[in-house]
């Protein structure tokens, strides 16, 4: 087992920190995307290329999970953090500089790629800390987390505004030097047991632990799949709003916010409770509701009910897919305590490369309804729903 040094830890400190590192990735992605027209005039090249950027960017992220997963669970958390914090502002401060759209495409994946090292080592962090304890913590720091997508892509085109494109990166080169700096300061370090960490150093033979427990299987799968569902609605949400029920721009905007305040009071509820009812007793309250509210939202797009009917079924269904997903974390998380930086890299690489089936899967199914959309967000939970009750069924037949 990992044992905290004699530092005093503040968890009211620690977890904004952790929350301000695992903040760098929705910044990155989030905040340039108003400056995708301009970037693209000042690269010489179309949209599609300059929207290739933000895949690029999640390739690189879960292909460094990939490889700095199974290292943070035997080298220095902190030397980790700084790592990959120096790679995203050194590549924050190159990225003004480039000509061409190869150039930009290139430094966008190490970016991606370097800064993983930074959060692959996030959740370990949280389950050290927070122990038997894991969700609440990591319902803390997705709640503070949360606000960097709301805001960045506002402070985008401010930034468009005030001076240009390059000023975005800039602001992405300060902020990462200013978590730098706290980090150095406050980031404790773990002290390992020597004998542990020389067993099992192969990166191999570390995933090959992840995946050989059953139930860390079924509920890996969960968040995964819960993901999907997740992913589906940042892709189908714009067209289903403005294109089929042609809400106003502003309307967008509030009913997205409502959306995310919804995700927020899930987190915060599950903190208040998780402590008592545990983690796998929270994820079935999250599963019962959404299996309810995906059914509702399924049911009025199946009838092409008004628009007040898909409202009140996605701000259930979005809050219960995050109790779901931070709850099927915990559970993997606390069942790895010597492999959680591998556990991570399974869970991220698993979502992003299953949330970037979201778009092609609706687009095969695409109908000009919302029903594809609906049908894909139903199926998923069932899915999960599956996968829990092969865990309720083997925890039986023990």
């Amino acid at each position: 087992m990992s044992t905290v040094n004699s530092t005093q830890v503040s968890l009211k400190l620690l977890l904004p920190l952790l929350a301000s590192i695992m903040a760098l990735s929705p910044l990155a992605v989030d905040m340039y995307l108003p400056a995708m027209p301009i970037l693209a005039d000042h690269l010489d090249t179309n949209m599609p290329m300059v929207q290739n950027s933000l895949s690029i960017y999640l390739l690189g992220y879960a292909l460094g999970l990939i490889l700095f997963g199974p290292m943070a669970d035997n080298y220095s958390r902190r030397k980790m953090v700084i790592f990959g914090i120096s790679g995203f502002f050194i590549t924050s401060l190159l990225l003004p500089f480039v000509v061409n759209i190869e150039q930009f495409l290139l430094l966008r994946f190490f970016q991606a790629f370097v800064s993983s090292a930074a959060t692959v080592v996030v959740p370990g962090a949280i389950r050290e800390y927070y122990q038997k304890d894991t969700a609440k913590g990591l319902s803390y720091v997705s709640m503070i987390m949360m606000v960097a997508p709301m805001i960045a892509p506002s402070i985008g085109s401010v930034l468009l505004v005030v001076h240009s494109w390059q000023l975005i990166f800039y602001v992405l080169a300060f902020y990462s030097v200013m978590v730098l700096l706290f980090v150095a300061k406050y980031l404790p370090e773990a002290v390992r047991n020597d004998a542990i960490q020389k067993k099992e150093t192969s990166f191999v033979k570390r995933y090959k632990i992840v995946f050989s427990n059953g139930e860390a299987r079924l509920d890996i799968i969960s968040s995964m799949v819960i993901s999907l569902a997740f992913f589906a609605y940042l892709t189908a949400i714009p067209f289903v709003y403005l294109t089929i029920f042609q809400v106003s721009e502003f309307a967008f905007s509030m009913l997205f916010g409502i959306t995310v305040v919804a995700l927020m009071s899930a987190h915060f509820i599950n903190t208040r409770l998780v402590v008592r009812k545990g983690s796998r007793t929270m994820l079935w309250y999250g599963l019962i509701l959404s299996v309810i509210a995906s059914a509702a939202l399924f049911i009025a797009n199946l009838f092409a009910m008004p628009l007040i009917f898909t409202v009140a079924s996605i701000l259930p269904l979005m809050g219960s897919i995050s109790m779901i997903a931070v709850n099927s974390d915990a559970l993997v998380f606390t069942k790895f305590p010597e492999h959680s930086g591998t556990a991570t890299a399974v869970i991220g690489t698993l979502r992003f490369g299953i949330g970037a089936l979201a778009g092609p899967i609706l687009a095969y199914f695409y109908d000009g309804s919302a029903l594809p959309f609906a049908g894909l967000m139903f199926t998923s939970v069932l899915v999960v729903l599956l996968c829990q009750l092969m865990i309720k069924k083997n925890d039986k037949d023990k």
